[in-house]
């Protein structure tokens, strides 16, 4: 059997008691959580079969491999992987923040690129099933916990997911260095998919002529391309600034 993992935080477990609850083999749950938030997660848990288990604050950070678990630790099968793009969809309740990566190939650039989404608050990280390295154990070395808490969602098409996302009214944006307007010049408070591909190649062909619009980060040295990690954090903080704002 493949071997167990933990994932941790609200968020996190109630995505998977939703859209994938057989994955869940056990739940802990600080003894001391007894507000509506809890209760309401764990009425979802009884109503899916989910074992249930009062846990310490040790051990809970022991399990999640951090203090910051919400006092809700799952311990999953990691055979189970069923996240369907359209259920996520209809369970947002603010305006999107996605990450698609267009052949990402270097798992250590996948794992920065999950981290970097993860800080960010990012609803998932998308990338295609072919030419691309996927959540390999690498990727989720680097990730350093945020392979769990980040839903990533892979699909068979992009091109045609991309536009399933503006069909939903999600404003694809293409990271570009040809592109004429900066990353600042546009519009992030609305429902936003930021598109990234590898350094050097950047996006297919196809990738970019889907996307609805592309921006350029400006770069004032002597390099002309960012690490993905990098690029994707620049984008996607902008607009947690434009929407803080």
């Amino acid at each position: 059997m493949a071997e167990t993992r933990f994932i941790h935080g609200f968020h996190a477990v109630a995505a998977k008691l939703k859209h994938d609850p057989d994955a869940i083999l056990e739940l802990h749950v600080a003894a001391q959580r007894g507000d509506a938030r809890a209760r309401d997660l764990l009425s979802k848990a009884e109503a899916a079969g989910v074992r249930i288990m009062p846990t310490d604050t040790a051990r809970l950070d022991g399990m999640a491999g951090t203090s910051r678990h919400q006092g809700v630790v799952a311990k999953i099968d990691p055979r189970h992987k069923v996240l369907h793009l359209s259920d996520l969809l209809e369970d947002l309740t603010e305006n999107a923040l996605f990450l698609v990566l267009d052949g990402i190939q270097d798992p250590h650039n996948l794992g920065a690129c999950l981290r970097v989404a993860d800080a960010a608050g990012v609803h998932a990280v998308i990338a295609p099933k072919d030419r691309a390295v996927g959540l390999n154990a690498t990727a989720m070395k680097v990730a350093s916990g945020a392979a769990d808490t980040v839903p990533y969602i892979v699909v068979t098409n992009l091109a045609r997911t991309l536009r399933e996302l503006q069909d939903a009214g999600v404003w694809c944006v293409g990271a570009a260095g040809e592109a004429t307007k900066t990353i600042y010049e546009i519009d992030q408070k609305v429902p936003t998919a930021w598109v990234l591909g590898a350094e050097g190649d950047g996006l297919r062909r196809l990738t970019r002529e889907t996307c609805d619009e592309l921006a350029k980060i400006p770069m004032l040295g002597s390099v002309e391309s960012l690490n993905v990690s990098v690029a994707s954090g620049l984008c996607l903080f902008e607009a947690r600034r434009q929407r803080a704002g």
